[in-house]
């Protein structure tokens, strides 16, 4: 690596290279008679050209997605590519075409739980919610350890009124990752449901499954949504166990003493 000092060449030396005088231009030499700072700055490396995968992931960040499958159709057909090409056209409204992407996916890679899951989203928001729970558990069987397969495989048990089967995937979901309910994906290559159409029962099991975990914050702000919502059964927070350990908490005193504006 090269000091400081070693770069102040002198001009005189710089003169005496028969190589250097061939190739040096005529303004390299300032008025003053100083060489040209650019005649001794080492040459910034160009920067890595980006692939049309990368220029696809950054117009699907800035959720343009007509150009981004344009960036990805270029791309070699890989699981991978066909899967994001799906999510751009999911995220047009698109079902039809990003469903025949994501299958296209899973036939090249049937272990690919993403576009499994993926599939399973179709599914749900055409509300066929049976074969949405089959997609997500093809998902888990590849990989068991997601929080956002196991969140959607709630919802979709919570569409159907399977309240029991939604609240032991809820649960599932909540201890591989405590923020999963927090976050909702729209981009990348895993989609997380967040649509639900009986929002007010929705917050309420939330509320219990932060309540039963120990997580009170939590719990009281979905006991508040669901409130909002228009939940009507209030005895519930009362008598559920799950709910005992805030009772004396003067938050949820307030919370059962108020009616809050429904939304």
């Amino acid at each position: 690596m090269f000091s400081k000092r070693s770069l102040l060449i002198p001009l005189a030396a710089l003169l005496s290279l028969p190589a250097l005088q061939a190739q040096s231009a005529p303004d390299s030499v300032n008025p003053a008679g100083q060489a040209d700072a650019q005649a001794t700055t080492p040459a910034a490396q160009p920067a890595e050209p980006l692939t049309p995968e990368m220029r696809g992931d950054i117009f699907m960040a800035r959720k343009m997605y007509r150009e981004a499958m344009e960036q990805y159709k270029s791309c070699q057909q890989s699981a991978v590519i066909l899967n994001k090409t799906g999510i751009a056209y999911h995220q047009l409204l698109n079902l039809g075409t990003a469903k025949k992407y994501y299958q296209r996916a899973i036939k090249l890679n049937a272990r690919y739980s993403e576009a499994q899951n993926n599939l399973g989203t179709i599914y749900y928001a055409q509300k066929s919610y049976r074969r949405a729970v089959g997609q997500y558990k093809k998902a888990l069987a590849i990989s068991p350890e997601s929080a956002s397969v196991y969140s959607n495989l709630g919802t979709a048990y919570f569409a159907r009124k399977n309240y029991k089967e939604a609240a032991e995937a809820y649960q599932k979901a909540l201890a591989i990752n405590p923020d999963v309910f927090e976050q909702h994906s729209s981009y990348g290559v895993l989609l997380q449901e967040s649509h639900v159409e009986e929002r007010a029962k929705f917050h309420f099991y939330l509320a219990k499954i932060y309540a039963q975990s120990g997580r009170n914050d939590r719990a009281l702000l979905y006991i508040r949504k669901a409130l909002e919502e228009g939940f009507k059964d209030r005895k519930k927070f009362i008598e559920e166990p799950e709910f005992a350990a805030l009772q004396e908490l003067p938050e949820f005193k307030e919370l059962m003493a108020t009616e809050p504006r429904v939304l």
